[in-house]
C-alpha cells in the first residue's frame, strides 16, 4: 500500500472516532513532516517513500533533529504520539507486520504547572461583557462555562440545546474519547443561558451561535476571550483553558475532594488532577512567605 492511500485511512479511521478537526489536522501536519524527513534522509522524493523504508532508527533520528533544533519536550511528544498512533493502526488492520515505533522511548517531561487566574480577575471577566445584546449575552454564556463548569472550548462549543436541563441546574457534555459526563451548572449561568436564548429568534440546536447564525467555533471563542482581556485591561495572557485551571484550582481552595474535581473535570487519571494541588501548595508557601514575620530567611553569619 502506498504512504498517501495509508495516511487517507488513518485520518478516516480518526474522523470515525470523533476526532476534532484540530487533532486530525494535527496528526496529519506531524505525520507529513515525518515523512518528508524520512524520505529527504534517504534521498529520495516524499511521494516515493514507501511503508516499509521506515524503521526505528528512521524515527529516532527524527528526533535527534528536532531536538537540535530546540523544539519543546511536550511537542517532540506529541510528534511521537501521532507516529505511535498511525503504525499501530497500520498493524492492526496487517498493512504492517513490524512496528518501527515500538522501540522508540517517549522524552521525558517536566510538569508545568497550569496558569491560573485569581478571583478578582475572573470577576471582572465575568462583568466585561454586554448583556444588552445578543452577541454580548452569549459572550456571557461561555464566560460562565468555561470558569462555572470548567468545560473544555471543544465540550462549549459542542453543547446543543438538547444537552440543557436548566431545572435541574445541569449539562450533559461531550468530553475526550466521546465520553459523556453530567456537571452541574451556577445560577449565574442559568441565568446568562436563559437571557441569551430568549433574545435567539432562530431554532437552531447549537448553544452558541456566531454572528452568521452558525454554530460557534474553538477560534472564535478565543477571539471573544481576547476581545475581554483587552476591554478590561488585563495584562498577562488568557486563554481559555486558563479558567478551566482556575474553575479547578479555586475549587480545591475552597475546601474539594481530589476524586469529586477529577470527575468534574473529566480526567480519566487522577494523576492529571493532581497538579493542581502541586498549584495551591506552591501559592501556600507564597502567601507564608509573604505574611508571617518568621517566614524570611536569615543572612547567613560571616566567618
Amino acid at each position: 500500500m502506498k504512504l498517501d492511500e495509508a495516511l487517507s485511512l488513518f485520518v478516516g479511521y480518526q474522523y470515525s472516532q470523533n476526532r476534532s478537526e484540530y487533532t486530525v489536522a494535527a496528526y496529519q501536519t506531524d505525520l507529513g513532516q515525518f515523512f518528508r524527513f524520512a524520505a529527504l534522509e534517504q534521498g529520495l522524493e516524499p511521494e516515493k517513500l514507501a511503508l516499509d523504508q521506515i524503521d526505528v532508527y528512521s524515527v529516532r533520528s527524527f528526533l535527534g533533529v528536532l531536538a537540535e533544533h530546540g523544539l519543546a519536550r511536550k511537542s517532540m511528544a506529541r510528534k511521537l504520539a501521532a507516529l505511535r498512533s498511525f503504525f499501530k493502526f497500520l498493524c492492526r488492520k496487517e498493512i504492517l507486520q513490524v512496528n518501527p515505533i515500538q522501540r522508540v522511548a517517549s522524552p521525558k517531561l517536566g510538569r508545568k504547572l497550569p496558569h491560573f487566574l485569581y478571583l478578582d480577575q475572573v470577576e471582572m471577566l465575568l462583568k466585561a461583557s454586554d448583556c444588552t445584546s445578543l452577541l454580548g449575552s452569549r459572550d456571557q454564556v461561555i464566560m460562565e462555562l468555561l470558569y462555572g463548569s470548567g468545560l473544555r472550548v471543544s465540550e462549549l462549543v459542542g453543547l446543543n440545546r438538547e444537552n440543557l436541563d436548566l431545572e435541574s441546574g445541569l449539562i450533559r457534555v461531550l468530553g475526550k474519547g466521546s465520553k459523556e459526563r453530567v456537571l452541574p451548572v451556577t445560577n449565574y449561568a442559568i441565568q446568562a443561558i436563559e437571557a441569551y436564548l430568549g433574545l435567539r429568534t432562530d431554532t437552531d440546536k447549537a448553544l452558541l451561535l456566531n454572528y452568521q447564525g452558525t454554530r460557534l467555533s474553538d477560534r472564535s471563542v478565543r477571539r471573544i476571550l481576547d476581545k475581554l482581556v483587552t476591554k478590561i485591561s488585563l495584562e498577562q495572557h488568557v486563554n481559555p483553558h486558563m479558567l478551566r485551571h482556575s474553575f479547578a484550582t479555586h475549587l480545591l481552595d475552597g475546601g474539594a475532594d481530589l476524586r469529586s474535581v477529577q470527575e468534574l473535570l473529566g480526567h480519566h487519571k487522577l494523576s492529571s488532577t493532581q497538579i493542581y494541588t502541586h498549584l495551591t501548595r506552591e501559592r501556600l508557601k507564597d502567601v507564608y512567605a509573604q505574611s508571617h514575620p518568621r517566614a524570611h530567611e536569615l543572612p547567613r553569619p560571616e566567618g
